[in-house]
């Protein structure tokens, strides 16, 4: 089965801190993805943790894995965590990234998520596509240490259209990415 795009739409984001770990390419398992890193997430309790604090509740919340990078993609950073309200106390043994006010377009990607088709290069492309075609085409460029441009995307999880298979053996995915 081919992924698909199956709804497209605008969200506001408030000013925001996730909360969580950051990781590079160096994390990556033998197949290029950071499943081990999810993995170890569930396994550590580490998502328990942060829910006691009080996740952010102005926005669809969940587990997210924020991507972020700069033009020349060789700072890839790919954070796992949960986002929380600006300036919230970040517990010992985790990180935080703040991330600005703005609007972010959202495409809901259709498939198996067990063959990965969901993940990677191929549903991010078709992703930007559709949001081309609804009007959303313009990524936000935030500045880093205020000289280095850097794009902001993100996997948003926990939500029943992606911890409920449908009939068919899919599940939906949120992918989003911040606008102009």
């Amino acid at each position: 089965m081919a992924i698909e795009i199956v709804h497209v739409q605008k969200e506001h984001f408030p000013r925001a801190r996730l909360i969580g770990k950051c990781y590079t390419n160096d994390d990556r398992d033998q197949y290029g993805s950071f499943a081990v890193k999810w993995e170890q997430w569930f396994k550590e309790g580490w998502f328990t943790q942060l829910e006691k604090i009080g996740p952010l509740p102005r926005i669809e919340n969940g587990y997210y894995g924020l991507m972020g990078c700069n033009e020349d993609f060789d700072s890839f950073q790919y954070w796992i965590g949960t986002l929380f309200e600006e300036g919230t106390p970040v517990p010992e043994g985790f990180e935080y990234v703040d991330l600005p006010e703005g609007d972010v377009g959202v495409c809901w990607i259709k498939g198996k998520e067990e063959t990965g088709e969901i993940y990677g290069e191929e549903a991010h492309n078709l992703a930007i596509a559709k949001l081309k075609e609804n009007d959303m085409a313009y990524l936000r460029e935030d500045f880093k240490e205020d000289t280095e441009k850097w794009w902001w995307f993100f996997e948003r999880y926990n939500s029943p259209r992606f911890t409920e298979k449908q009939a068919d053996g899919t599940v939906i995915l949120d992918y989003g990415v911040y606008l102009k």
